[in-house]
């Protein structure tokens, strides 16, 4: 039963995030490149005031896999950056903390684009 639990609550709140993503995409004529800087710039920010650490402990991967939790993984690894380095910290925590996810990123995408043909859009 606890196993339920986790996954609705990562459900409640990935589907959260989603569902301000989906109004901001209806509601305004921001662009997907702009939405996507707001969710990595609002989970460094909120990471930073301390407001996000209290949702990804409750919502887990819901709060962790979506685009704010990339600004969360940043600000996570300048903080610890700065506080073992110091000042040097700012400019190689970010890197450090979400390298795993950003060699991932380009690795599969690379794989992708040999097995598929890529095509700009008409």
């Amino acid at each position: 039963m606890v196993l339920f639990s986790d996954y609705l609550r990562a459900f409640v709140v990935g589907g959260a995030i989603c569902v301000i993503g989906q109004i901001l995409i209806d509601k305004t004529k921001l662009t997907s490149a702009r939405i996507l800087v707001i969710f990595v710039t609002a989970g460094v920010i909120l990471t930073a005031l301390g407001i996000y650490e209290p949702i990804v402990k409750f919502g887990k991967a819901g709060a962790t896999v979506p685009l704010p939790g990339f600004g969360y993984s940043l600000a996570k690894g300048v903080i610890k950056e700065v506080n073992e380095k110091g000042f040097i910290g700012i400019f190689t925590g970010g890197v450090k903390g979400t390298a795993g996810g950003i060699a991932a990123a380009v690795a599969f995408g690379y794989i992708i684009s040999i097995i598929f043909t890529p095509k700009t859009k008409s």
